[in-house]
């Protein structure tokens, strides 16, 4: 893995141990956690106010199941750092952050300039996410 971290936050980046979510079964004050693919995000619902940081795994980018770990975790409430953590490119950061991912380690370099002119490409979008944006079809029809 690269040792890029590229995170649209402004509050400090989380220095907790980052567990599994096998691990965190056992712990009852952990503060980071590592999803990877087949693992349920609901699983983390009841710990959603303590935890600082949320990495979720792609081995690769054909897996999308990150993505929907993202959305149910930010549709809950979770305010935390959202970390897309792997296999990251930035030709679908902009999804990503659709998704509620606000931090970015890939495997491969990448900018944070690249990062924001992926998210900047598509200034109007189709369907409502976590992001807030208002769909085009709604800008048209109130």
């Amino acid at each position: 893995m690269a040792d890029t971290l590229i995170r649209l936050r402004d509050d400090a980046a989380s220095t907790a141990p980052v567990l599994t979510l096998a691990e965190i079964a056992g712990v009852s004050n952990a503060a980071a956690v590592r999803l990877v693919p087949g693992d349920d995000a609901r699983a983390l619902l009841p710990l959603i106010d303590q935890l600082e940081l949320v990495e979720i795994a792609f081995p690769a980018y054909t897996d999308g199941r990150g993505y929907s770990a993202a959305r149910i975790l930010r549709e809950y409430g979770y305010r935390g750092e959202l970390r897309a953590v792997g296999d990251v490119l930035v030709d679908q950061i902009s999804h990503y952050a659709r998704c509620g991912f606000d931090a970015y380690q890939p495997d491969q370099p990448l900018t944070r300039a690249a990062v924001d002119k992926a998210i900047a490409t598509w200034p109007e979008v189709y369907q409502r996410t976590v992001d807030g944006r208002v769909p085009i079809w709604a800008l048209r029809h109130g």
